[in-house]
């Protein structure tokens, strides 16, 4: 594999910044279409506390970490090159359309440039600060149904609320088990709207008002909720809503536009992922909250291909004009 330590001087096609499932799908489009590709990857991928990926298509169960390794052996037979590394500034200081505006600055001192980028550097997961669930996240403590639910179906669940939307959560965690309690920790009775109680009803989840004091957790495993009364609830699985914390620093260094979601502001793109600078695209989570891995490899092709056409109508045009 065309692994460095330091990314070598000199100009790139593209720079990926970012080795998750969107950078090696980018990766992999650009090197099989000639393009000299540098990915940059800092080596901390979202899903690192999860022992499996599930509803990936023929790689259901897989580890992600090993379909990483597979990714990257991909890309390094068309030529892409790797380096572990994170990028701590980039700038875009020309316009030309033969020129390679974008300056890329490393944590480990060097630099490259590239005449088009592609951001995937996804999100950070902020977990509500209760004992054991930083702990068990990935494990007995989750987030997403789609991604977990089969593993845990019929299993007592609880639902740690981070706000009235966490009803929805609860809703959508029933259908995987029978046996489902809301706890309302730091959310008040009140704040849920009849139709939230109506639904919660219908759905047989319990609503257990109080605080969340922390897990129970018994021979590395997590066997319960105790509330701050200390009144302790059987549960031997627990949901909650992580904070997410797009990590579009980049992106806001290059002047692009953002638009707020209720799961934070995350760039204007077109369907392509192209952003509202010219030559920058992006995929993943640095895109948008709910990309799962199979949309974050599909979002990286996408934004491949278009790179390819707009690389090579650039060249046209600048042939054509001489």
């Amino acid at each position: 594999m065309t692994e460095k330590k330091k990314a070598p001087s000199g100009t790139y096609d593209v720079i990926v910044v970012g080795g998750g499932a969107a950078g090696l799908s980018a990766a992999l489009v650009l090197g099989r279409a000639r393009l000299r590709t540098l990915v940059v990857d800092a080596g901390e991928p979202r899903n690192t506390p999860s022992e499996h990926m599930q509803g990936y298509l023929t790689r259901d169960g897989m580890a992600p970490a090993e379909f990483l390794a597979l990714g990257r052996e991909e890309i390094a037979r068309y030529g892409v090159e790797l380096v572990r590394d994170r990028v701590i500034d980039v700038s875009r200081d020309g316009a030309g359309a033969g020129d390679a505006p974008f300056a890329v600055r490393l944590a480990g001192g060097e630099g490259a440039r590239a005449r088009r980028l592609v951001v995937t550097t996804g999100l950070r997961d902020e977990l509500p600060a209760v004992p054991g669930v930083a702990e068990r996240f990935g494990r007995d403590v989750l987030h997403c149904p789609f991604c977990h639910g089969w593993e845990v179906r019929d299993e007592p669940f609880g639902v740690l609320a981070a706000g009235p939307q966490s009803v929805h959560q609860a809703l959508m965690v029933s259908r995987w088990s029978a046996d489902v309690r809301l706890f309302l920790h730091t959310v008040a009775e009140e704040e849920l709207s009849d139709d939230d109680l109506r639904r919660l009803a219908a759905a047989g989840v319990g609503v257990v008002p109080g605080e969340v004091a922390g897990l129970r957790i018994e021979d590395d495993r997590l066997t319960g909720v105790r509330l701050a009364d200390g009144a302790t609830h059987d549960r031997t699985v627990v949901f909650v809503a992580p904070k997410a914390v797009p990590q579009t620093g980049l992106m806001e260094r290059l002047g692009a536009e953002f638009q707020e979601t209720p799961f934070g502001a995350y760039p204007v793109v077109d369907p392509t992922g192209r952003t509202t600078v010219p030559g920058v695209w992006t995929a993943g989570n640095a895109m948008g909250f709910a990309e799962q891995v199979v949309h974050a490899a599909s979002g990286g092709y996408r934004a491949a291909t278009a790179i390819v056409g707009d690389l090579l109508m650039s060249d046209l045009d600048t042939a054509v004009a001489e």
